[in-house]
């Protein structure tokens, strides 16, 4: 039981809720239009019209084709079609990743390694968890089939330079896929800007469902499906479409990305007053992460001698 009146909560890292204006979208698609959008018949129909209708909308946002967007059933199964996608479709045995990627990317390149025999390269990290290009530079060979690199770290908030990444990956060849997991509705994905080849979100981290994720796809990447079925989304991701879920994931990026220019400022101004209070008023803790370098939202610290988990917990019972 919390002692606190008021429950404050700050772990929009792990997930958002879900904005009413989603619910609202999706609430047809639940019970009323609930074929399946593979049907022939008008209640199928109905179902890809939606489909498709929410599929232009995260195209539109991503600044790509609608032929370029998978829905997926959470950005880890984006991350793992991507990665495993790409790796099974060439002749390169090469990865290239870092030793600060969520373990959507760390454990598939790790399975890749372990079960398929590819060779991983990790970049190397400064103390704030940032790549530097000229190290990707370094580390491409001749058989890299893939480089990966996340967007922005959801423990420490640091972002990545992932347009001087890209242009390094471009200029050698190799695709550059990114996490963009807790990038989406607080820093740039726009593909275009960022040069990659493949990105993935998830609809939860930016005030959408929970069970819905998309990938990015670059036409002319060749991507092999990390499981088989039907045909469903261009044969990349078979199962039948969550048209509901994508409904929901296409609202709530519509509506992050057309107000994101005024919440990133009021999110910048209020986890810079959380970083100036707690490192002023507490005493032997470090901020963790880039202190510019990093997501609008996001404030992490080192305590010294305490266990964060503890931290947490203490928390928790004053209802944060």
């Amino acid at each position: 039981m919390h002692s606190a009146t008021k429950r404050i909560y700050m772990d929009h890292s792990a997930t958002t809720p879900v904005d009413s204006r989603v619910v609202e979208a999706m609430a047809p698609y639940q019970a009323q239009a609930f074929g399946n959008p593979s049907s022939v018949h008008s209640w199928g129909q109905e179902a890809a019209t939606a489909l498709e209708r929410a599929r232009g909308v995260v195209a539109n946002n991503l600044g790509c084709r609608t032929s370029e967007v998978v829905f997926t059933a959470s950005g880890t199964e984006a991350d793992n079609l991507a990665i495993r996608g790409i790796a099974w479709a060439g002749e390169r045995r090469h990865l290239i990743t870092t030793p600060v990627e969520h373990p959507a990317v760390s454990n598939t390149v790790q399975q890749l390694r372990n079960l398929f025999g590819f060779e991983v390269t990790l970049l190397p990290v400064d103390q704030y968890g940032r790549v530097d290009p000229d190290d990707v530079e370094q580390a491409i060979r001749p058989d890299t089939a893939l480089v990966s690199v996340m967007a922005a770290s959801n423990e420490v908030g640091t972002t990545q330079p992932i347009t001087e990444i890209s242009r390094v990956c471009r200029e050698h060849g190799v695709p550059l896929h990114t996490d963009a997991v807790q990038a989406g509705g607080r820093a740039e994905i726009s593909v275009d800007k960022l040069g990659v080849d493949s990105l993935a979100l998830s609809a939860h981290k930016f005030y959408g469902p929970k069970g819905v994720g998309v990938l990015y796809v670059r036409r002319g990447l060749r991507l092999v499906p990390a499981i088989t079925g039907g045909g469903q989304e261009s044969e990349h991701r078979p199962g039948t479409v969550n048209v509901a879920g994508a409904v929901g994931l296409a609202s709530a990026l519509e509506l992050t990305t057309s107000t994101q220019e005024e919440e990133v400022a009021r999110l910048l101004s209020l986890r810079d007053r959380l970083i100036e209070g707690v490192l002023g008023e507490i005493p032997d803790v470090q901020l963790t992460g880039h202190p510019v370098e990093r997501l609008p939202h996001h404030a992490s610290f080192a305590f010294c001698g305490i266990e964060g988990a503890s931290v947490v917990v203490a928390l928790d019972l004053e209802g944060i």
